[in-house]
């Protein structure tokens, strides 16, 4: 079966334009203000750009309830949490909505995992102190492939690319891949050409 796909981090109207003539299953935005991708003020417009079909992906990192729930209030379909979120936390959103991170070093702790099988999904990311995301570099992928054979729904991120997504997929077999830094030309800022190429590997 093949992987949904999420882009995340989009920042311009332009690329979430160009982005809805693709199969793109999930669109990302980052609500966390310390990151080079943060949305701001610009997430109605772009929120309003979606092509219909699409799921829209609010990211945070440790946040409030409040700044949860203004988010799903306009327009956002899923929250992906990327800090140190309690279960508690996540169920007054709602475990169905919730797409939590898991940042991975050198191995996976399903005991920390375990509390989260009702989430609306996993997703791992690789763990580089100080950054919540978008760190651009890969993780040892068959510690991802653990959660997956455990029957848990993976969106696997950290570091894909156009040049390494067909591997990955095929080390994981996760339900999504989600890619940021990998098709960009700087932070925030998406390439279309590195976009066209990710496709052309994956259609």
């Amino acid at each position: 079966m093949k992987p949904k796909i999420k882009i995340c981090g989009l920042t311009r109207k332009e690329d979430v334009l160009f982005l809805n003539q693709f199969p793109v299953d999930y669109i990302g935005f980052v609500f966390y203000p310390r990151s080079p991708r943060y949305v701001g003020e610009n997430i109605d417009q772009l929120l309003g750009c979606v092509r219909v079909g699409i799921k829209k992906v609010g990211v945070f990192v440790n946040p409030n309830y409040e700044e949860v729930k203004k988010a799903l209030d306009i327009g956002i379909d899923l929250i992906q949490l990327h800090g140190e979120e309690t279960v508690e936390f996540a169920q007054k959103i709602g475990l169905t909505r919730v797409i939590k991170a898991f940042r991975v070093k050198d191995k996976i702790e399903p005991e920390k995992v375990l509390p989260w099988k009702k989430a609306y999904a996993i997703l791992t990311d690789t763990f580089v102190k100080g950054i919540p995301g978008g760190t651009g570099q890969t993780f040892n992928w068959s510690l991802a492939k653990i959660l997956v054979d455990q029957g848990y729904k993976v969106f696997l991120a950290g570091g894909l690319n156009p040049e390494n997504v067909k591997e990955a997929i095929l080390t994981v077999c996760p339900y999504a891949i989600d890619l940021s830094s990998g098709i960009e030309a700087s932070p925030g800022i998406k390439d279309h050409q590195k976009i066209k190429k990710l496709f052309a590997q994956l259609i």
